[in-house]
């Protein structure tokens, strides 16, 4: 088996916003294993500020993991690089199968069935969410996730008023993602007025790494509060276990490329379910390449809930690829071919 890597940098249609600042491009890096005459691919990515593996020395340890599968060397551990590790277990997945783009064969691989998304608004002006808002409606989706705190919180407010005004909440599902924007002694007000709008949940209201006070605010917030950032860079099981035993969140939710791979999130998801935590999967701004991956590995759980998996249109240059969305949920189309990039 030989491998090697090509780094892809995505750029947005239009600049994102979070609470961590504008995104204007994206990294990846493709990894390309070929055995005779089969190729896999898997893709490597970074966010930015916010990846475990965000690190000057990630393109040296691929490269190193490359040159150690050429030699036939023994690998190095993967576990500190998480982006890495997912695009390796990925590559291989992909290099094993008769598709190299059908990794978990299914209805959802085989056009027959979808994964229902929830729909993106980034931050911006009151205006340009609002727009957002309203393109996610005529598109049909049902489940809406609007990022909050970097505008001020009464524009965002007011925008969560005019929604719900229009749709109540057996039409149309809420979520909001504060990043951790929302300052602990600020923060169970905050919920409190969020929570006259029927939210669904709230993801990660305050920074990581303040589990006492993330646990008081799981026991008295009035919208339920889903764990995101929490999770990086946490991968022994005896952590994971008292993190969650001591926060007790109503939800989590997992990004493979930031968790280390599909291993390391069924790892999560086994506690979850322990625990009795209701959780979903999101991407984590990969390209198609990564973001077919973990939809066909998400089908593979048997979701209920919406997922948040609508990142793949974000891009100018997103690998072509046979995911679509239409009313709300994510299709796989056999009849549109993938862009050629081996």
């Amino acid at each position: 088996m030989q491998a090697k890597f090509v780094k892809h940098t995505l750029n947005f249609k239009r600049p994102s916003g979070t609470s961590r600042g504008i995104l204007t491009t994206k990294d990846s890096w493709f990894l390309i294993l070929t055995d005779q005459e089969k190729k896999g691919i898997g893709e490597c990515s970074i966010l930015e500020g916010l990846s475990y593996d965000d690190h000057p020395e990630f393109e040296v340890s691929l490269k190193t993991l490359c040159d150690q599968i050429n030699r036939g060397e023994p690998l190095l551990d993967l576990n500190p690089w998480p982006a890495i590790k997912m695009g390796y277990e990925t590559a291989l997945l992909s290099l094993k199968s008769s598709d190299p783009y059908s990794l978990f064969p299914s209805h959802f691989t085989d056009t027959k069935e979808s994964i229902p998304i929830n729909g993106l608004v980034w931050m911006g002006t009151f205006d340009f969410m609002k727009a957002q808002i309203d393109s996610l409606l005529e598109r049909e989706f049902n489940c809406i996730k609007i990022k909050i705190g970097a505008i001020d919180f009464e524009e965002e407010l007011r925008l969560l008023a005019q929604l719900r005004n229009r749709y109540d909440a057996n039409t149309i599902t809420i979520r909001v993602d504060a990043n951790g924007a929302f300052k602990p002694q600020e923060a169970l007000k905050k919920l409190d007025q969020l929570s006259k709008y029927q939210i669904h949940s709230i993801e990660q209201p305050i920074a990581v790494y303040q589990w006492e006070l993330m646990s008081n605010l799981c026991q008295k917030s009035s919208i339920p509060i889903a764990l995101d950032e929490e999770l990086i860079g946490i991968f022994d099981a005896e952590t994971k276990s008292r993190m969650l035993t001591q926060i007790q969140p109503q939800y989590l939710i997992f990004k493979p490329s930031l968790l280390g791979g599909f291993s390391n999130t069924q790892n999560w998801i086994d506690l979850a379910e322990k625990y009795s935590i209701k959780w979903w999967v999101t991407s984590a701004l990969e390209s198609n390449v990564g973001l077919n991956a973990i939809a066909q590995w998400t089908y593979s759980k048997k979701v209920s809930l919406p997922q948040g998996l609508g990142t793949g249109s974000l891009f100018l240059n997103n690998i072509d690829s046979s995911l679509v969305i239409k009313k709300g949920c994510l299709w796989n189309d056999k009849s549109i071919p993938w862009k050629e990039i081996f």
